[in-house]
C-alpha cells in the first residue's frame, strides 16, 4: 500500500507495534522444555490483547497464530504439541496479523539459551544483512539492487540466499505489490521503490542450501541441499532516505 494520509501512517504503525510486540515478547518467553504450541499459543494471547488477528489463518488458514520454524525448517513451521524446544536450537519465529483493516508482517531467527551448535554467526549475518538492505532502500532504488546486496554480503560470509523467498509489500493484506523482492538481483526486474510504499523486507540467508521445499505438512519448508537458514524481517515505510521502520519495536537491531 501507499500511505496517503495520516490515518494509514496510525493504522500501519498501531498493527507493527502489535507484531513486533508479540515477536519481541515470544523471544523472551521461549524456553527449553516447552512445545511450539505452548509458545505459539502465548503468542495468540499477546496479539489477540492488541485486538489483532494472525494474518497466515486468516488469509491461508494456517493452523497456528504465527509460523515457529526449528533448526532445519526454515520457514513456515507449524506449532505442534510434539515438538519440543530444547537448549541450543535454531528458531525462528514469524508474526503477521491484520488490526482494523491494516496489515503488518516481521520476523526473526535466534538460538535458544547456549548456542552449541554454532548458529550465532548466521544469526549475526541475517540481522546485519537486513540492516544494510533497509539503508540502501528509498524511493527510485531498483528493488534489484537491494537484492544484489543481500546475496553479495551472504557470499562475502560464504553464505547463500534462498532464491525462491523473499519480502513483499503489505498494509491492505498480507501479501500485495511489489512482490517477490527477492534475496538476489534479478536481472529483469526493473521495478523500483516507490515513496511511502510499506513493503515488507526480509533476509533468508542459508549455510547450504539456495532454494526452500516445501514438505509433507504442505507448509513447513526446509532446504533443498539441507543446512539452516536464518530470516530476519521488517515492516518498513520507503522515503527520500533511510526507510521508517515500523516493526522497530521487536528490537532486532537493538
Amino acid at each position: 500500500m501507499l500511505i496517503k494520509k495520516e490515518e494509514d501512517l496510525i493504522g500501519m504503525q498501531r498493527v507493527s507495534d502489535a507484531v513486533a510486540y508479540t515477536l519481541k515478547s515470544m523471544k523472551e518467553y521461549v524456553k527449553p522444555g516447552m512445545t511450539t504450541k505452548e509458545l505459539d499459543d502465548f503468542g495468540a494471547k499477546v496479539l489477540s490483547g492488541f485486538g489483532a488477528r494472525s494474518a497466515p489463518y486468516l488469509t491461508y488458514g494456517f493452523p497456528g497464530c504465527t509460523c515457529i520454524s526449528v533448526d532445519n525448517e526454515f520457514c513456515h513451521g507449524v506449532p505442534s504439541d510434539s515438538r519440543i524446544i530444547t537448549e541450543g536450537n535454531l528458531i525462528n519465529i514469524d508474526v503477521s496479523a491484520e488490526l482494523n483493516g491494516f496489515w503488518a508482517d516481521n520476523g526473526a531467527s535466534f538460538v535458544v539459551g547456549n548456542d552449541f551448535n554454532k548458529h550465532q554467526p548466521l544469526v549475526d549475518a541475517s540481522i546485519a544483512i537486513l540492516r544494510k538492505a533497509i539503508n540502501h532502500i528509498k524511493g527510485g532504488v531498483k528493488i534489484a539492487e537491494v537484492g544484489h546486496i543481500m546475496d553479495t554480503e551472504a557470499r562475502k560470509r560464504g553464505l547463500k540466499v534462498i532464491k525462491n523467498l523473499g519480502g513483499h509489500g503489505i498494509g491492505n493484506s498480507l501479501h500485495e505489490d511489489p512482490d517477490e523482492l527477492l534475496n538476489y538481483k534479478n536481472r529483469y526486474d526493473q521495478r523500483r521503490f516507490k515513496k511511502n510504499a510499506v513493503v515488507a523486507i526480509e533476509t533468508f540467508i542459508s549455510t547450504t542450501s539456495s532454494y526452500a521445499v516445501e514438505q509433507s505438512d504442505l507448509w513447513t519448508m526446509v532446504g533443498d541441499k539441507g543446512g539452516y537458514m536464518a530470516q530476519h524481517e521488517h515492516t518498513i515505510v520507503v522515503t527520500d532516505g533511510i526507510p521508517l521502520i515500523l516493526t522497530s519495536k521487536n528490537e532486532i537491531f537493538a
